[in-house]
Protein backbone atom coordinates (compact mmCIF):
# COMPACT_ATOMS: atom_id res chain seq x y z
CA UNK A 1 0.00 0.00 0.00
CA UNK A 2 1.43 3.37 -1.03
CA UNK A 3 0.19 6.70 0.28
CA UNK A 4 0.70 10.21 -1.02
CA UNK A 5 0.94 12.94 1.62
CA UNK A 6 0.50 16.56 0.60
CA UNK A 7 1.71 19.22 3.02
CA UNK A 8 4.26 16.70 4.33
CA UNK A 9 6.67 19.40 5.49
CA UNK A 10 3.96 21.18 7.48
CA UNK A 11 3.02 20.82 11.13
CA UNK A 12 0.54 17.95 10.80
CA UNK A 13 1.87 16.51 7.55
CA UNK A 14 5.16 15.42 9.08
CA UNK A 15 3.23 13.40 11.63
CA UNK A 16 1.03 11.82 8.96
CA UNK A 17 4.21 10.61 7.26
CA UNK A 18 5.67 9.29 10.51
CA UNK A 19 2.48 7.47 11.50
CA UNK A 20 2.07 5.86 8.08
CA UNK A 21 5.66 4.64 8.14
CA UNK A 22 5.10 3.21 11.63
CA UNK A 23 2.23 1.19 10.14
CA UNK A 24 4.59 -0.29 7.55
CA UNK A 25 3.19 1.71 4.62
CA UNK A 26 5.15 3.09 1.68
CA UNK A 27 4.99 6.87 1.64
CA UNK A 28 5.38 9.37 -1.17
CA UNK A 29 5.23 13.09 -0.45
CA UNK A 30 4.24 15.92 -2.74
CA UNK A 31 6.22 19.13 -2.63
CA UNK A 32 6.81 22.19 -4.78
CA UNK A 33 10.36 22.41 -3.45
CA UNK A 34 12.28 19.12 -2.99
CA UNK A 35 14.81 20.81 -0.70
CA UNK A 36 12.08 21.31 1.91
CA UNK A 37 11.59 17.55 2.08
CA UNK A 38 15.22 16.95 3.05
CA UNK A 39 14.38 16.49 6.72
CA UNK A 40 11.77 13.77 6.19
CA UNK A 41 12.53 10.18 7.26
CA UNK A 42 14.68 7.95 5.12
CA UNK A 43 12.77 5.85 2.62
CA UNK A 44 10.17 8.50 1.84
CA UNK A 45 9.74 9.04 -1.89
CA UNK A 46 9.59 12.67 -3.02
CA UNK A 47 7.43 13.80 -5.93
CA UNK A 48 7.39 17.33 -7.28
CA UNK A 49 4.00 18.88 -7.94
CA UNK A 50 1.68 21.74 -7.10
CA UNK A 51 -1.92 21.40 -5.90
CA UNK A 52 -2.77 24.68 -7.61
CA UNK A 53 -1.68 23.13 -10.94
CA UNK A 54 -3.38 19.69 -11.13
CA UNK A 55 -1.62 18.72 -14.35
CA UNK A 56 1.58 18.38 -12.31
CA UNK A 57 0.06 15.65 -10.11
CA UNK A 58 -0.33 12.74 -12.52
CA UNK A 59 3.04 11.12 -11.83
CA UNK A 60 2.72 11.69 -8.08
CA UNK A 61 -0.64 9.89 -7.98
CA UNK A 62 0.54 6.87 -9.99
CA UNK A 63 0.21 3.70 -7.90
CA UNK A 64 -1.25 5.51 -4.88
CA UNK A 65 -3.78 3.74 -2.63
CA UNK A 66 -4.56 6.58 -0.24
CA UNK A 67 -4.14 10.34 -0.31
CA UNK A 68 -3.77 12.87 2.50
CA UNK A 69 -4.98 16.11 0.96
CA UNK A 70 -4.68 19.75 1.97
CA UNK A 71 -7.35 22.30 1.16
CA UNK A 72 -4.96 25.25 0.73
CA UNK A 73 -2.15 25.92 -1.70
CA UNK A 74 0.28 28.55 -2.90
CA UNK A 75 2.50 30.89 -0.94
CA UNK A 76 -0.49 32.75 0.49
CA UNK A 77 -2.23 29.58 1.76
CA UNK A 78 -5.38 30.44 -0.19
CA UNK A 79 -8.25 27.98 -0.38
CA UNK A 80 -7.70 25.60 -3.27
CA UNK A 81 -10.12 25.99 -6.19
CA UNK A 82 -8.74 22.91 -7.95
CA UNK A 83 -10.58 20.28 -5.90
CA UNK A 84 -12.63 18.86 -8.79
CA UNK A 85 -9.54 18.40 -10.97
CA UNK A 86 -7.52 16.82 -8.14
CA UNK A 87 -10.32 14.37 -7.30
CA UNK A 88 -10.78 13.45 -10.96
CA UNK A 89 -7.07 12.67 -11.27
CA UNK A 90 -7.10 10.67 -8.02
CA UNK A 91 -10.02 8.52 -9.13
CA UNK A 92 -8.42 7.98 -12.53
CA UNK A 93 -5.19 6.87 -10.81
CA UNK A 94 -7.05 4.30 -8.69
CA UNK A 95 -6.83 6.06 -5.34
CA UNK A 96 -9.31 4.48 -2.91
CA UNK A 97 -9.11 6.54 0.27
CA UNK A 98 -8.51 10.18 1.06
CA UNK A 99 -8.16 12.13 4.29
CA UNK A 100 -8.81 15.85 3.95
CA UNK A 101 -7.30 18.44 6.29
CA UNK A 102 -9.55 21.50 6.28
CA UNK A 103 -8.37 25.09 6.76
CA UNK A 104 -11.15 26.32 9.03
CA UNK A 105 -13.90 26.40 6.44
CA UNK A 106 -15.32 24.00 3.87
CA UNK A 107 -14.59 24.70 0.23
CA UNK A 108 -14.09 23.22 -3.24
CA UNK A 109 -11.85 20.35 -2.11
CA UNK A 110 -14.34 19.06 0.45
CA UNK A 111 -17.21 19.48 -2.01
CA UNK A 112 -15.41 17.50 -4.70
CA UNK A 113 -14.26 14.75 -2.34
CA UNK A 114 -17.65 14.18 -0.73
CA UNK A 115 -19.32 14.01 -4.14
CA UNK A 116 -16.81 11.44 -5.41
CA UNK A 117 -16.61 7.67 -5.19
CA UNK A 118 -13.60 7.83 -2.88
CA UNK A 119 -13.68 6.61 0.72
CA UNK A 120 -13.22 10.01 2.34
CA UNK A 121 -12.64 11.28 5.85
CA UNK A 122 -12.54 15.00 6.65
CA UNK A 123 -10.43 16.20 9.57
CA UNK A 124 -11.33 19.48 11.23
CA UNK A 125 -8.72 20.47 13.83
CA UNK A 126 -9.52 23.84 15.35
CA UNK A 127 -5.93 25.03 15.87
CA UNK A 128 -2.53 23.39 16.22
CA UNK A 129 -0.54 23.60 19.42
CA UNK A 130 2.46 23.88 17.10
CA UNK A 131 1.38 27.37 16.09
CA UNK A 132 2.63 28.40 19.53
CA UNK A 133 6.15 28.07 18.12
CA UNK A 134 5.49 31.43 16.48
CA UNK A 135 5.94 32.86 19.97
CA UNK A 136 9.40 31.37 20.44
CA UNK A 137 11.48 34.30 19.16
CA UNK A 138 9.65 37.08 21.05
CA UNK A 139 9.71 34.96 24.21
CA UNK A 140 13.45 34.38 23.93
CA UNK A 141 14.29 37.94 22.93
CA UNK A 142 11.76 40.07 24.83
CA UNK A 143 9.99 37.83 27.30
CA UNK A 144 6.63 38.74 25.83
CA UNK A 145 3.99 37.73 23.32
CA UNK A 146 1.93 40.18 21.27
CA UNK A 147 -1.39 38.67 20.19
CA UNK A 148 -5.03 39.69 19.72
CA UNK A 149 -8.06 38.12 21.42
CA UNK A 150 -6.17 37.15 24.57
CA UNK A 151 -9.20 35.83 26.45
CA UNK A 152 -10.88 33.85 23.67
CA UNK A 153 -10.61 30.08 24.31
CA UNK A 154 -9.62 27.55 21.68
CA UNK A 155 -9.51 23.74 21.92
CA UNK A 156 -6.00 23.53 20.50
CA UNK A 157 -4.81 20.07 19.45
CA UNK A 158 -1.36 18.54 19.24
CA UNK A 159 -0.56 18.19 15.54
CA UNK A 160 0.87 14.75 16.32
CA UNK A 161 -2.64 13.64 17.28
CA UNK A 162 -4.00 15.02 14.01
CA UNK A 163 -1.36 13.09 12.09
CA UNK A 164 -2.24 9.90 13.93
CA UNK A 165 -5.97 10.32 13.24
CA UNK A 166 -5.24 10.94 9.55
CA UNK A 167 -3.08 7.82 9.30
CA UNK A 168 -5.74 5.73 11.01
CA UNK A 169 -8.39 7.10 8.64
CA UNK A 170 -6.25 6.10 5.67
CA UNK A 171 -5.22 2.65 6.88
CA UNK A 172 -8.00 1.57 9.24
CA UNK A 173 -11.63 0.63 8.78
CA UNK A 174 -14.83 2.41 9.73
CA UNK A 175 -13.81 5.98 8.89
CA UNK A 176 -15.29 6.41 5.42
CA UNK A 177 -17.81 9.25 5.21
CA UNK A 178 -16.84 10.64 8.61
CA UNK A 179 -16.21 14.29 9.51
CA UNK A 180 -13.96 14.43 12.56
CA UNK A 181 -13.62 17.55 14.70
CA UNK A 182 -10.18 16.95 16.21
CA UNK A 183 -9.37 18.80 19.45
CA UNK A 184 -7.16 18.62 22.47
CA UNK A 185 -8.54 17.79 25.92
CA UNK A 186 -9.14 21.40 27.02
CA UNK A 187 -10.00 24.83 25.65
CA UNK A 188 -7.32 27.41 26.45
CA UNK A 189 -7.03 31.15 25.86
CA UNK A 190 -3.80 32.65 24.52
CA UNK A 191 -3.10 34.04 28.00
CA UNK A 192 -3.49 30.57 29.50
CA UNK A 193 -1.21 29.04 26.91
CA UNK A 194 1.44 31.67 27.62
CA UNK A 195 1.08 31.01 31.33
CA UNK A 196 1.76 27.32 30.67
CA UNK A 197 4.92 28.18 28.75
CA UNK A 198 6.01 30.55 31.53
CA UNK A 199 5.44 27.89 34.19
CA UNK A 200 7.50 25.35 32.23
CA UNK A 201 10.31 27.88 31.76
CA UNK A 202 10.16 29.05 35.35
CA UNK A 203 10.10 32.73 34.38
CA UNK A 204 7.60 35.57 34.02
CA UNK A 205 6.30 36.33 30.52
CA UNK A 206 4.17 39.30 29.45
CA UNK A 207 1.07 39.13 27.28
CA UNK A 208 0.56 42.28 25.18
CA UNK A 209 -2.86 42.32 23.56
CA UNK A 210 -3.03 43.66 20.02
CA UNK A 211 -6.06 45.24 18.45
CA UNK A 212 -7.68 43.37 15.59
CA UNK A 213 -6.36 46.01 13.15
CA UNK A 214 -2.81 45.50 14.41
CA UNK A 215 -3.16 41.74 14.13
CA UNK A 216 -4.50 41.95 10.60
CA UNK A 217 -1.58 44.10 9.51
CA UNK A 218 0.88 41.68 11.06
CA UNK A 219 -0.67 38.73 9.23
CA UNK A 220 -0.49 40.63 5.96
CA UNK A 221 3.17 41.45 6.54
CA UNK A 222 3.75 37.74 7.14
CA UNK A 223 2.53 37.11 3.58
CA UNK A 224 -0.96 35.81 4.28
CA UNK A 225 -3.64 36.51 1.70
CA UNK A 226 -6.67 38.59 2.56
CA UNK A 227 -8.95 35.54 2.58
CA UNK A 228 -6.86 33.89 5.28
CA UNK A 229 -6.51 37.15 7.22
CA UNK A 230 -10.30 37.43 7.36
CA UNK A 231 -10.62 33.80 8.41
CA UNK A 232 -8.09 34.19 11.22
CA UNK A 233 -9.75 37.35 12.52
CA UNK A 234 -13.16 35.70 12.52
CA UNK A 235 -12.04 32.33 13.89
CA UNK A 236 -10.01 33.78 16.77
CA UNK A 237 -12.03 36.91 17.48
CA UNK A 238 -15.58 35.58 17.27
CA UNK A 239 -15.23 31.82 16.99
CA UNK A 240 -18.07 29.37 16.43
CA UNK A 241 -18.76 26.95 19.28
CA UNK A 242 -16.79 24.28 17.41
CA UNK A 243 -13.60 26.25 18.04
CA UNK A 244 -13.78 25.82 21.81
CA UNK A 245 -15.85 22.66 22.18
CA UNK A 246 -13.73 19.69 23.27
CA UNK A 247 -14.48 16.45 21.40
CA UNK A 248 -13.71 12.78 21.99
CA UNK A 249 -12.42 12.21 18.47
CA UNK A 250 -8.82 11.38 19.36
CA UNK A 251 -9.87 8.96 22.08
CA UNK A 252 -12.59 7.35 19.96
CA UNK A 253 -10.37 6.91 16.90
CA UNK A 254 -7.04 6.09 18.53
CA UNK A 255 -8.14 4.50 21.79
CA UNK A 256 -6.13 6.94 23.93
CA UNK A 257 -6.69 10.46 25.25
CA UNK A 258 -5.39 13.46 23.30
CA UNK A 259 -2.16 15.07 24.44
CA UNK A 260 -2.42 18.07 26.75
CA UNK A 261 -0.89 21.45 25.96
CA UNK A 262 1.46 21.07 28.94
CA UNK A 263 2.81 17.87 27.34
CA UNK A 264 3.38 19.68 24.06
CA UNK A 265 5.20 22.52 25.84
CA UNK A 266 7.46 20.08 27.66
CA UNK A 267 8.45 18.44 24.38
CA UNK A 268 9.22 21.78 22.70
CA UNK A 269 10.61 23.72 25.64
CA UNK A 270 14.06 24.21 24.12
CA UNK A 271 12.53 26.36 21.40
CA UNK A 272 11.47 28.93 24.02
CA UNK A 273 14.66 29.03 26.13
Amino acid sequence: MRYLVTGATGKAGRHVVRELLARGASVRVLTRDPERAAGLPAGVEVAVGDLTAPATLEDALDGITGLHLLTTGGDDYATLRTGPEIVELAEKAGVRRVSVLWNGQSGPVEEAVTASGLEWTILQPVDFMGNTLGWATPIREAGEVREPFGDVPNAVVDEADVGAVAAEALTGDGHAGMVYAVTGPEALTPRQRLAAVAAALGRDLRFVELTEAQAREGWRQAGLGEELVDLLASWHGNPPPAAYTVTRTVEDVLGRPPRRFADWVRDHLDAFR
